[in-house]
C-alpha cells in the first residue's frame, strides 16, 4: 500500500512519469487541479497527448467557451486553447499517454 497527500505533489499532479508521483507510468498522467478565480494558463496545445478535463467545482473558460460543473472537455493533439478560472474551481485531468515535455505555448 502506498500513501500521500495531494498538497505534496505539484500542481495536483498524482499519476505519470515526473518526481513526485504516487504511481509512475507513461501511459497516462492524473490530477486533481484546483484555480482560484482569475488563475489562467496561456494559450498552449499538445503534439502527443490527449487531455481530458473534468469540471469537478466552479466555471472555467477554453476555448472561448464558458464550462461549469459536470462539464467534460476532451483536448485532442493539436487543439489549442487558453484556461481561465472563472470563479474558484475544482477540476480532474487526465493526459494520455504521460508525454513529457509536450507542451507547446501558441501566441494569439
Amino acid at each position: 500500500m502506498k500513501t500521500a497527500r495531494l498538497n505534496d505533489m505539484i500542481k495536483g499532479w498524482f499519476v505519470g512519469n515526473f518526481e513526485p508521483t504516487l504511481y509512475r507510468t507513461n501511459d497516462c498522467e492524473v490530477a486533481v487541479k484546483r484555480y482560484l478565480k482569475g488563475d489562467c494558463e496561456k494559450k498552449h496545445h499538445h503534439k502527443i497527448a490527449t487531455e481530458i478535463t473534468v469540471i469537478v467545482k466552479g466555471r472555467v473558460r477554453m476555448f472561448n467557451q464558458e464550462f461549469s460543473e459536470g462539464d467534460i472537455i476532451v483536448v485532442e493533439p493539436g487543439d489549442a486553447t487558453a484556461f481561465v478560472a472563472m470563479e474558484d474551481c475544482v477540476n480532474v485531468v487526465v493526459k494520455l499517454p504521460s508525454a513529457n515535455n509536450d507542451k507547446y505555448e501558441v501566441e494569439d
